[in-house]
């Protein structure tokens, strides 16, 4: 997706499309505002709801397949009312979707709460971004360029 700006306050977005099979019966992702980043992903249980208990984790499928162009991956990621209100999250968030991956949509969630969440069909579980990425070329040597940070991490720049 490209930005070009047109003023300070107005930006154009350039739309790629994205071919989809849906074998669900929900409509397909869609973003649900002008400036949304992600599109709500929904639950396909045709054999009816499932329980995720408290601290446990499952695969849940959408019915939807998908082909990204090359350069592009799509990351699930969890909704936040979700994980707020409910505490089900993604567990490997973001997901990554690979552009040459054909298989169908899963999504890993877990329930973080300390009670049971029941996931309907049609329930919307996750979100996806479309983002555009890199391949870099992996280069072996012996030394790194020294930073004012250096190896410091996890808190190193303070509490400020």
């Amino acid at each position: 997706m490209c930005v070009n700006p047109v003023s300070p306050f107005t930006f154009h977005l350039t739309i790629m499309q994205i071919k989809i099979r849906n074998t669900s019966h929900h409509p397909l992702p869609r973003y649900e505002t002008a400036q949304s980043a992600g599109m709500d992903l929904r639950a396909f249980l045709p054999d009816g709801p499932v329980t995720l208990r408290p601290m446990e984790r499952g695969l849940v499928k959408t019915g939807l397949f998908m082909e990204l162009p090359a350069g592009y991956e799509a990351q699930v990621r969890p909704r936040s009312g979700l994980a707020l209100k409910k505490g089900i999250t993604v567990l490997n968030s973001p997901g990554t979707i690979d552009a040459d991956y054909r298989g169908e949509i899963c999504v890993i969630l877990i329930n973080l709460s300390q009670e049971d969440f029941v996931i309907n069909d049609g329930e919307r579980i996750a979100q996806m971004v479309i983002a555009r990425h890199e391949q870099a070329e992996i280069v072996q040597v012996e030394e790194l360029s020294d930073t004012e940070r250096g190896s410091g991490g996890f808190g190193h720049t303070g509490k400020n």
